[in-house]
């Protein structure tokens, strides 16, 4: 009986548990698969240049108004933060656009999803905002 009980109560815990070790990252609330393009950065509209795309693992990828960059996404949803940031390195007639855009990019700290509206924002009251077409 006592064997039985136990078996039943670690049963119970472990699924308990398994609630907590479920997806976090920004894929399971809504950025998988879809192409974000950057509308307005602090309430000015931007060109339509700019994407980014979060994809497998923590990987995260994008086009400036010049370049495409990589990084990593290294906090759990609703956090944002970027790491092992890396561009391509080409001149163009917008690069001081584009640095404005990566450096508010890596700025953001709180990313909410709400549809096809992505909102990125800093305690700063910085704010990107992405629409998806999809």
């Amino acid at each position: 009986m006592k064997t039985k009980t136990f078996s039943i109560l670690s049963i119970t815990a472990l699924l308990g548990l398994s609630g907590c070790f479920g997806d976090e990252t920004l894929r399971a609330y809504g950025g998988l698969g879809s192409q974000w393009h950057l509308q307005e950065l602090d309430g000015a509209a931007v060109s339509d240049a700019t994407t980014i795309t979060f994809g497998r693992g923590n990987d995260v990828s994008g086009s400036l108004p010049c370049n495409r960059f990589t990084a990593r996404l290294s906090t759990p949803y609703p956090w944002f933060e970027l790491e092992q940031l890396a561009t391509t390195r080409r001149v163009c007639p917008a690069l001081a656009e584009e640095i404005t855009i990566l450096d508010a990019l890596q700025a953001m700290q709180i990313v909410e999803i709400k549809g096809r509206i992505m909102i990125l924002s800093n305690e700063g009251g910085r704010e990107m905002l992405f629409t998806s077409a999809e």
